[in-house]
């Protein structure tokens, strides 16, 4: 039986694109998004995946999605909610736009597909669906430089509840909330030991980890409607 596919949304970099590049060496066919063009999407493309290029960030991109996955699914295994944007709140932009624009691809878009492709989730009874959101840490605690980011966070957060709750029994529905999985290139030392201090374990969780608490998800027949912490026991650090 040919597996259902995976839709995964920003699979050009971090961790989007180990997501999509673990599934499809398992043999699981990927339907990943992308606005801008990276190196890492002809590795995927290569592999087999379904490219999508998809701008949340303008009016019509998520509904052409949802009918061009209509349109060439019969069913889906999962919807991965990865795609996000990271606007400081004083960055240039007005508040109002930076506000604007965090909600709508943090909230609106994951809001928007997961009411489109419902169906594509629930066409096998019996088998399993998932739909993860990739939440952040900050979600639970603010943030005093992203204020936007964290509160679209935590709306995604509730979103999870709420979807939980619609689409239960046949799909569950969770977040992971992670902190510091990788840093960035341009992270100088200095950046790097301060963030190190703010957890327990004081160390990257790294992208593997990610993988592994997608697949417990996954994998699992009884957890829906939760937002898993996946933060070295920065909470208590």
């Amino acid at each position: 039986m040919k597996s259902r596919p995976v839709l995964i949304t920003g699979v050009g970099r971090r961790a989007g694109l180990h997501l999509a590049r673990t599934f499809l060496q398992r043999g699981v066919p990927v339907i990943g998004t992308y606005r801008s063009k990276r190196p890492g999407l002809g590795e995927l493309e290569q592999a087999g995946a379904d490219l999508r290029r998809c701008d949340f960030y303008s009016d019509d991109g998520v509904g052409t999605l949802i009918q061009t996955v209509q349109d060439s699914c019969t069913s889906l295994r999962a919807i991965i909610h990865n795609a996000s944007d990271w606007l400081p709140d004083e960055g240039g932009l007005p508040p109002a736009e930076v506000m604007q624009r965090m909600l709508r691809v943090h909230v609106e878009a994951p809001y928007q597909l997961n009411l489109g492709l419902e169906p594509l989730l629930a066409k096998t009874a019996g088998a399993p669906a998932d739909i993860i959101h990739i939440g952040d840490f900050v979600s639970g605690r603010g943030s005093r430089k992203h204020m936007a980011y964290a509160a679209s966070k935590a709306a995604q957060d509730n979103l999870t509840l709420s979807f939980a709750a619609r689409l239960a029994p046949h799909v569950k529905v969770n977040s992971i909330a992670p902190a510091l999985l990788l840093f960035n290139e341009g992270d100088d030392a200095a950046y790097r030991e301060k963030a190190l201090t703010k957890s327990l374990l004081r160390r990257e969780g790294g992208l593997d980890e990610l993988q592994h608490t997608v697949d417990y998800l996954m994998n699992s027949a009884y957890v829906t409607g939760r937002v898993l912490h996946l933060d070295g026991g920065r909470h208590i650090a």
